[in-house]
């Protein structure tokens, strides 16, 4: 300010400076040095308003041109005005965007986010959304923004719950990708907020009702299971306590109760190595467990098995690479192999042909494998085999001795080593089950240093069977 007002006075100045000598030089008296000293004050002061306007309306033209940097004046009360304008212009460039940076970091972990996010306005349009809520009810970004959310989302009970109005809890509906082979439900929640704005959440509940419906199942198998062997034990009880019956009559009633007996206790053991083999922690991969000594006894409960089944004795042909180690569990791989084995002998008829093989491949992989002769399993069933208590012939499965959870055990076990289980099967001709195991849990070693003896085996567990 102080600075215009001197230029102010300068101009003054030097303009009657001028007048003044302009009089005294070319008038000669006939304007006096005064007037001519306040006209030319006056005339210069009007330049200096002339200059000042011009710079003014030029930062105006910058002003309204939006360039923040180039300012056109940098001196006096104008330049004043356009740097601190341009400071200020400079400080809210960087308030935008910071801003903008958090506003797409927040979009960028809402994009990350496996629930599925849409934000809707008040006539439930769609503003914005995540690639998860995309792939929830099949939306294009390009296509269906500012598009009417229920138009585009026709399920008839996600359609009652936005009739309704009433948000206050969710609706379960099946996901645009859902089929009938391939299930997807979805759990959609819509919260308003705002002046009439609504956030949508979705999120794949698939799997919870998969497990849930797994649980239900469980515990009504399980009741079944339990209860079937218990009436039984209950109507003989109830017999023996009622009626005389005969030594012979008796004995083979207790025989009869013992078999159920020995049918729940089956039951029970499987149900507990389960339960292990989800609670505990992995098997460690530098434990080694010698295939020999491990399977020889797999051979000798097997024939055991099948001289109790079938009264004859099956051929068991053991093809065994004896100098691989396998990394793990002893028990585990005890319990997996010997349920493998056996379900084999219980689905082969007597005079059958049961092969069990262990070899090692080029690449160091190892394979068990157990193939038989049998009925085989029909391709519809061949999914649903590792699950609990799942049987293709349930009355067949009791009568033989089986829990309907043997392959599941395989399975987790299978897992728990970082192998897989595969299954093929020809109805009439027989199946082969076989777990692949990599090469990081297998090793060969000379056959003459192979000793059994460090391996920690299982105690042989006694063959629990029920006759029809």
């Amino acid at each position: 300010m102080f600075f215009r007002l001197l230029t102010f006075a300068l101009f003054q100045a030097l303009g009657a400076v001028l007048a003044a000598i302009f009089a005294s030089a070319f008038a000669r008296g006939q304007i006096s040095i005064v007037s001519a000293a306040l006209a030319g004050a006056a005339v210069a002061s009007y330049f200096w308003l002339v200059s000042d306007l011009v710079r003014g309306l030029r930062l105006l033209r910058w002003l309204r041109m939006g360039d923040g940097q180039n300012a056109p004046v940098d001196s006096g009360l104008w330049g004043e005005f356009a740097n601190r304008i341009r400071r200020l212009v400079r400080s809210n460039e960087r308030a935008v965007q910071q801003r903008d940076e958090r506003l797409q970091e927040f979009l960028a972990a809402m994009q990350a986010s496996p629930n599925g996010v849409a934000l809707l306005d008040k006539e439930l349009r769609i503003e914005w959304f995540n690639e998860s809520a995309a792939r929830h009810f099949g939306l294009d970004a390009r296509r269906d923004k500012d598009q009417h959310f229920g138009n585009l989302v026709r399920d008839p009970g996600f359609a009652a719950y936005l009739a309704a109005g009433d948000f206050s809890h969710d609706v379960l509906m099946p996901g645009r990708s859902s089929t009938v082979s391939v299930p997807v439900r979805l759990s959609v929640h819509i919260h308003p907020y705002g002046e009439g704005r609504s956030l949508l959440l979705s999120r794949d509940v698939t799997a919870l009702e998969q497990a849930e419906a797994m649980r239900r199942d469980f515990v009504a198998n399980v009741s079944h299971e339990i209860r079937t062997p218990l009436t039984v034990l209950g109507g003989f009880v109830e017999t023996l306590q009622t009626l005389k019956l005969h030594d012979a009559e008796r004995a083979r009633y207790l025989d009869l109760m013992a078999q159920q007996a020995a049918r729940m206790q089956s039951l029970v053991s499987d149900l507990l190595t389960l339960s292990r083999l989800e609670g505990s922690p992995l098997p460690p991969a530098h434990e080694w467990v010698a295939a020999a000594p491990l399977l020889q006894q797999c051979r000798e409960e097997a024939a055991e098995l099948t001289r109790v089944l079938w009264g004859e004795s099956q051929n068991l042909d053991f093809d065994l690479d004896l100098s691989l180690e396998l990394a793990g569990s002893a028990s585990e791989l005890h319990s997996a192999f010997f349920n493998l084995i056996g379900n084999a002998v219980r689905y082969t008829p007597g005079g059958k042909t049961i092969r069990v093989q262990l070899h090692a491949g080029a690449d160091g992989a190892a394979v068990f494998a157990v193939q038989d002769e049998g009925v085989g399993i029909a391709p519809e069933h061949i999914p649903r085999l590792t699950e609990r208590f799942y049987r293709v012939d349930r009355s067949r499965s009791r009568d033989t001795g089986g829990t309907g959870l043997g392959l599941a055990i395989v399975k987790h076990v299978a897992q728990r080593h970082g192998a897989e289980l595969s299954i093929m099967s020809v109805p009439g001709e027989g199946s082969r089950f076989q777990i692949n195991f990599p090469p990081s849990r297998v090793r060969s070693v000379p056959a003459a240093a192979a000793d059994p003896s460090p391996t920690s085996l299982p105690t042989p567990t006694p063959v629990l069977l029920a006759t029809p």
